[in-house]
């Protein structure tokens, strides 16, 4: 059943962070990105930027199941940036991501351990600026409910949400307000419950599909 599987996540938005090691500067960008070619193309760009780099290492983890991954050492030695920084993203349970570090050499070599370290840290250290988002598979829950009593619907949704692993889709509006969850399955039957207590009875939710959804960590 999907529901029982667990899903990598992924990061909300870009980070950037700086690092200094031995007189090389290490500039480490971790985007999020929905498939390879957009991680392509991220890489591209910050190459293209970055043209007077020694180096442009590069990790990248897709889809779902983070079932897809590249790296590259852009020239260091073989094994001491681009699997390190693969190997960070994989230890944080990512997916959708590509991580570039652009190291300008500042001339004292680091060894193969110490480039290891370096690459590591650099992705270990961004990704600590990071924001996360899960994903879950959650199960759409709409109600109708009188223009009058949306706010009071919603605020009960929204409190319900961050106690039961929910988050709330878009509301829309016609004749009726209709309002949108995405709730675990195991916690829809005492939404239900809690919905008809609230209601007296008088508010029904339509179950609708199961997805895979974002959720904020």
């Amino acid at each position: 059943m999907t529901s029982a599987r667990s899903y990598p996540a992924t990061i909300a938005s870009a980070v950037e962070h700086e690092t200094v090691i031995r007189k090389s500067r290490f500039l480490t960008r971790i985007e999020p990105v929905s498939s390879v070619e957009q991680a392509d193309a991220v890489i591209a760009a910050i190459r293209k930027r970055a043209w007077d780099a020694n180096h442009n290492c590069t990790a990248m983890v897709t889809g779902l199941l983070g079932d897809q991954a590249r790296s590259s050492d852009d020239g260091e030695p073989s094994g001491t940036a681009g699997i390190p920084m693969l190997e960070v993203l994989r230890r944080r349970e990512l997916t959708d991501v590509v991580a570039v570090v652009t190291r300008y050499f500042g001339g004292v070599k680091l060894g193969a351990g110490g480039l290891v370290r370096a690459y590591s840290s650099a992705v270990s250290e961004a990704l600590d600026l990071a924001s996360l988002v899960r994903r879950a598979a959650l199960r759409q829950v709409t109600l109708e409910v009188p223009h009058a009593d949306a706010g009071r619907y919603d605020n009960l949704l929204r409190d319900w949400a961050v106690h039961h692993g929910a988050t709330l889709g878009a509301p829309s509006y016609a004749a009726m307000a209709t309002l949108e969850l995405w709730a675990p399955e195991a916690e829809v039957p005492r939404l239900v419950d809690d919905l008809a207590a609230a209601s007296a009875g008088a508010i029904v939710p339509v179950l609708g599909v199961e997805r895979i959804v974002d959720v904020p960590a």
